[in-house]
């Protein structure tokens, strides 16, 4: 067969077999069972959340009950043989919108996560002024990447939904259509449907798939573009005429640039993976002559995706290296001194409320996912003389992609790496499920061919075995993933992204907003700074190394503060300081205080006491202007600073 031979199907098409009654009847009874398995599975989930809620036990269990009931029962739908190609795009469907419930029903009325009040103030900062670019000042660069802000602001205005109604809208959309791209990818390499409907599962199964793209951030919405985007791309290489190749090329640039303009992190995945594929391409290209001409095809895509990011990041986005640098050079620090024996890790579950059995499947997961590693390298290997030689170049780099998940499992291990380490399992889980899907349906059908003896058991067995390994990485990567502040409801608690919005903070922002007007600049802490920034609508600072405005907080009473931070904070016009009390009272659930690079103790015990945060009702350029049970906001008054350095101690 020609390496460049155009596969009839993207992916979800199938046989159609039986006739109409038979059509009907097998469509009525999996929408029967997917019914009533999403409806038991919800309430399982909001039970979960109930009990979490009203501090009472079970809901971990209650959660993963709900969640197994329907990702099992669309599992076997959707990898069913006799299952017809409408039908399972269905099941996809309805499996993408169902696995968006977890995040909806944790908190449906407004933001929650950290960088979700950040984009959703952006972008109702959009809607109100109709500018672009601006900088956020909660995640500073965001401002920088647009598109998911222009989308959900551009819903609002044509349709009259408030904000956040209209991101649930495209927040929705983007998952099932993510569901969607992951299958249709695979069957640009498998033209097999059960094994692209197979990949979207395994997809499914990460650790970033039911929490974290599905909140109200830039990466939600741009990992699905970056899906297409490598459809698109695969397209282009298999294209048999030179339109056809142009056009699948421009549309795959055409994402490239929307991924861009939406999130940082994966237009910059998204031109590695592109690269990598060009690069496998040619060293293929060496034993198969007829990959030549797609690996030129590829280089050219991957050139022209890198032009577009760096173009990006040179002239619109610049901020971007100095925002993400701190992290990965922390995290690398950190690795080093494992490595030489000396501190600077972290335990993993130190103080976990996790069940016994969610911590095992998280140390589980990892190495149940090299064993699909393995045993998809051996089929990869078994197929290289059979397999036409996109669809093998293909796999070889969905293989290579997926080996990077487990490097970077290495970085948990670090206090700084260990988002960003989240962060790249959705990424590199993509190769790693589009690798592994032949072997499950490999598996499924190899128990249909055992003895006469066994034929009855054996696809029995053989489903419950793919289930269960399914069920330990479903449990163990959101364990290990995500921690349960994240996951489930509960009481306020101090320094905690998910139960920052106390009724005292709201009631602030509220005050604030109400009688000094939006866009004030502010000092804060991170918690208090989110929901000033965002229901408040103000611009809160909680400093940096450049900007230290956290040693106002630092400084002992009696002591001077610095001058030059004094300097600072008049020149930016800085108006207001917010001091929440609970700093000498509490550590933060997160053990952060205002970023993550801050110079504070981190050792259970609270970094500040009580009269360094009581000092500035003495000092007389700070005026108190609100007084809560916890929380104080003072008025900058730097006309009456005649000598800053010695009249921040008065």
């Amino acid at each position: 067969m020609s390496a460049v031979t155009a596969r009839p199907a993207p992916g979800l098409t199938g046989s159609r077999r039986g006739g109409p009654r038979a059509r009907v009847a097998e469509a009525a009874w999996c929408a029967s069972t997917l019914t009533v398995a999403g409806a038991a599975g919800a309430a399982a989930i909001v039970i979960a959340y109930r009990r979490a809620e009203w501090g009472e036990s079970g809901q971990f269990g209650w959660f993963w009950a709900g969640m197994l009931l329907f990702t099992l029962t669309a599992g076997y739908w959707a990898l069913r043989r006799g299952t017809s190609a409408r039908l399972r795009l269905a099941v996809l469907i309805g499996y993408g919108a169902f696995t968006y419930l977890p995040k909806l029903l944790r908190h449906p009325s407004g933001p929650l996560y950290h960088d979700e009040y950040a984009h959703w103030g952006q972008s109702h900062n959009i809607l109100l002024d109709g500018r672009l670019f601006e900088m956020n000042p909660i995640v500073r660069v965001i401002g920088d990447y647009p598109g998911l802000h222009a989308c959900v602001a551009s819903l609002a205005t044509l349709t009259g939904l408030s904000i956040w109604q209209s991101a649930l809208f495209v927040l929705t959309t983007a998952h099932v259509l993510l569901t969607l791209g992951v299958a249709v990818l695979a069957g640009q390499l498998r033209p097999d449907p059960r094994i692209a409907a197979a990949a979207a599962l395994l997809y499914s199964l990460n650790s970033s798939f039911l929490f974290f793209d599905t909140q109200l951030g830039y990466e939600s919405m741009a990992i699905g573009i970056l899906v297409w985007a490598l459809a698109a791309a695969i397209r282009a290489l298999r294209a048999t005429t030179v339109p056809a190749r142009l056009g699948w090329s421009a549309l795959t640039l055409l994402l490239c640039a929307a991924t861009t303009a939406t999130h940082h992190l994966t237009a910059l995945w998204m031109t590695g993976v592109i690269g990598l594929l060009a690069l496998v391409c040619t060293i293929h290209s060496i034993a198969a002559r007829e990959l030549i001409t797609p690996a030129r095809a590829a280089w050219a895509l991957t050139s022209g995706t890198a032009l577009i990011v760096a173009v990006w990041l040179g002239l619109v986005a610049p901020r971007t290296g100095s925002y993400l640098d701190p992290y990965l050079g922390r995290a690398l620090d950190q690795i080093s001194g494992l490595a030489g024996g000396e501190e600077g890790g972290r335990e993993l579950f130190s103080k976990s409320v996790l069940p016994w059995w969610e911590q095992d499947a998280a140390y589980l997961a990892p190495a149940v996912a090299l064993l699909a590693m393995v045993a998809a390298t051996v089929l990869w290997w078994r197929r290289r003389y059979t397999d036409e030689p996109v669809t093998h170049a293909g796999t070889t780099a969905m293989l290579l992609l997926g080996a990077l998940y487990f490097p970077a499992t290495l970085l948990i291990l670090t206090p700084a790496g260990a988002e960003g380490a989240r962060r790249s399992w959705a990424f590199s889980y993509l190769g790693l499920a589009i690798a592994a899907a032949p072997v499950v349906v490999a598996l499924l059908d190899r128990a249909r061919r055992l003895p006469s003896r066994l034929v009855a058991a054996g696809p029995v067995v053989a489903g419950a075995g793919v289930a269960a390994t399914c069920a330990v990485l479903l449990v163990g990567n959101n364990a290990a993933g995500m921690n349960p502040s994240y996951r489930f409801p509960g009481p306020p608690v101090y320094g905690s992204d998910t139960r920052a919005a106390t009724p005292e903070v709201l009631a602030a922002a509220h005050w604030l907003l109400d009688t000094q007007g939006r866009g004030i600049r502010l000092v804060a802490d991170r918690y208090s700074g989110l929901i000033l920034g965002s229901y408040g609508e103000q611009q809160p600072t909680t400093g940096s190394e450049s900007f230290p405005a956290y040693d106002l907080y630092r400084a002992q009473p009696g002591r001077p503060i610095s001058p030059a931070l004094l300097a600072q904070l008049r020149d930016w016009r800085f108006e207001f300081l917010v001091v929440d009390r609970r700093m000498a009272e509490q550590v933060p659930d997160i053990n952060i205080y205002f970023e993550t690079n801050e110079p504070l103790r981190h050792d259970g015990v609270p970094a500040f006491d009580r009269a360094q945060l009581t000092k500035f009702d003495a000092m007389p350029w700070l005026i108190k202007v609100y007084d809560g049970p916890h929380l104080a906001i003072y008025r900058f008054d730097f006309g009456s600073l005649a000598h800053p350095v010695h009249e921040g101690t008065r």
